[in-house]
């Protein structure tokens, strides 16, 4: 290109740059250019204009050994200060989620359903219903998939277990092993580097077309370790200002870039999200289900992987995109809360203000209305609450003494159902 043509591109491409969204070439070449330019030099000009305010990403390298970077449009700006306002500070939401009483509640309902669907996106197979029959009952996994669900389960804990500890190698590993235990073909390779260069994965497109190949092997723990010093830096010792949502979404990409591990580099990179996202304030991620929202367009997220690896390194396409996501499971949140907290209204209101059930009783009355033949145990309604076995079989026992449930005997194991006319009771 001329260096007049190119002059002029790129004071075209400043005049026309999109506010409204961060576009990749192949959404360029689709448009109608500034009059005047090809698409080609329309491209080259948003380029150069981006170059000019490029933010690198010094820790964080390219296999090349060139760091990543990104920018920080109009649409990406907006979505940091909708994520900063609605999942972080002293912010207005149901009562549910800020009442010590009844947010383990739903903490365990996020993480289960975090748990089920992270494994889904690996190829778990298992039914939503039985999954959270499982997760709730603490009965032992029967199959594969199973077993990835409750090790995704256990894996969510611990990150929320360790959220104010410093990120080390040995604690990714050790996230790695929880989230792999008995479903690899080498139980060895459970929190373990991938040591055998022979065996690493690549991805491939139509036509055997190489889309991504992970470091060599013998360059993993090195990267490992820059990639702990960054989820640890302190902003304040940093020269670049990287906004927190953006250090834990970079987390998550490098873990799928790197590829550190034989199988699972999918579930630990989204646990190591939702740990730095935690770690970092923001306290509304506990309740997100992030992976909800990955599974319904797999195909938005493997793009948006793979165009901030083939735009040079630009993770603006993979920042932008997953604080989209961040921001769906926001409002999916909210939207839930105001649902449930009609039908626990409703319920209160059928039930008059007698005071005579606590929030854990009405809670269970209000699944065994909507869920017709389900069982509770003592440990079930305990691990959904998070509260003592005793307590539970309390609840329990004081519902049966009310009429409201029945229970029978198996072995040495008490199991509650709903009375057959329970409607009709608390009506």
């Amino acid at each position: 290109m001329a260096s007049d043509n190119a002059v002029r591109a790129m004071l075209a491409a400043q005049q026309h740059t999109p506010t409204t969204e961060y576009l990749s070439w192949d959404r360029v070449r689709n448009k109608t250019p500034p009059e005047g330019l090809t698409h080609e030099e329309w491209w080259f000009g948003l380029k150069m204009a981006r170059r000019s305010a490029q933010r690198d990403l010094a820790s964080l390298l390219a296999i090349d050994g060139t760091p990543f970077h990104f920018n920080l449009p109009d649409q990406l700006l907006r979505l940091i200060d909708e994520i900063n306002r609605s999942a972080s500070g002293n912010i207005s939401i149901g009562e549910e989620v800020t009442n010590p009483g009844t947010r383990d509640r739903y903490v365990v309902t996020s993480l289960i359903e975090e748990a089920i669907t992270s494994s889904q996106l690996e190829g778990a197979a298992t039914s939503r219903r039985v999954a959270k029959e499982m997760l709730r009952s603490g009965r032992p996994p029967r199959d594969h998939s199973e077993r990835m669900i409750v090790n995704n389960f256990h894996a969510m804990r611990l990150v929320l277990d360790f959220q104010d500890d410093r990120l080390t190698p040995e604690r990714v590993l050790e996230l790695h092993r929880v989230v792999t235990d008995g479903t690899l073909a080498d139980p060895e390779d459970a929190g373990r580097l991938q040591t055998d260069q022979a065996e690493r994965i690549a991805v491939y497109g139509d036509h055997d077309q190489l889309l991504h190949s992970p470091p060599h092997v013998d360059e993993l723990p090195e990267r490992l370790q820059r990639l702990c010093d960054f989820a640890n830096a302190d902003p304040e010792d940093e020269s670049l200002y990287l906004p927190p949502v953006l250090r834990a979404v970079a987390l998550h990409f490098m873990v799928g870039y790197d590829h550190y591990f034989v199988d699972g580099n999918g579930r630990t990179a989204r646990a190591l999200f939702y740990w730095s996202m935690v770690r970092q304030g923001y306290w509304l991620t506990e309740f997100l289900t992030i992976s909800t929202i990955l599974k319904g367009a797999p195909a938005k997220y493997g793009r948006s992987f793979l165009l901030s690896e083939d735009d040079e390194g630009d993770l603006t396409h993979f920042f932008v995109y997953h604080c989209q996501v961040i921001v769906r499971a926001i409002e999916a949140l909210h939207e839930y809360l105001a649902r449930k907290a009609d039908e626990v209204r409703d319920l209160r209101n059928r039930l008059g203000s007698t005071g005579r059930f606590n929030h854990r009783q009405l809670a269970m009355l209000e699944h065994a209305i909507k869920n017709p033949g389900a069982t509770y145990t003592a440990q079930s309604h305990a691990r959904s609450h998070q509260v003592t076995t005793q307590t539970a079989r309390q609840d329990l026992g004081q519902l049966e003494e009310l009429g409201l449930l029945r229970h029978e005997t198996s072995g040495r194991r008490m199991i509650w159902s709903a009375s057959p006319d329970l409607r009709e009771r608390l009506i």
